[in-house]
């Protein structure tokens, strides 16, 4: 991935197409920001999540991952920053 693609890859939220008009965050949503790994700078929306569901952690589908197309990106909430979601591995 060079800096263009990365570029186009920081602040959109996840799950929305690079070439969306507006993939940026919407307002009176809630996200937390992902951050390592293959999904790096992108916002997940996490409107109505219970602090529970929060403090699990997501696994993720993605293709650019070290599974590639079926491949998952596991991500977990930091420790004293809960609105940033770390990086913690790939999963089949």
């Amino acid at each position: 991935m060079n800096g263009d693609d990365e570029q186009l890859l920081r602040h959109r939220v996840y799950g929305q197409d690079h070439d969306d008009p507006a993939p940026g965050p919407c307002p009176g949503r809630e996200y937390v920001e992902l951050t390592g790994g293959p999904l790096d700078g992108l916002l997940l929306d996490v409107t109505g999540w219970s602090r529970a569901e929060i403090d699990g952690g997501v696994a993720l589908p993605t293709e650019l991952g070290h599974f590639g197309a079926g491949g998952r990106a596991l991500y977990d909430p930091r420790l004293g920053a809960p609105e940033r979601f770390d990086w913690a591995g790939d999963s089949p």
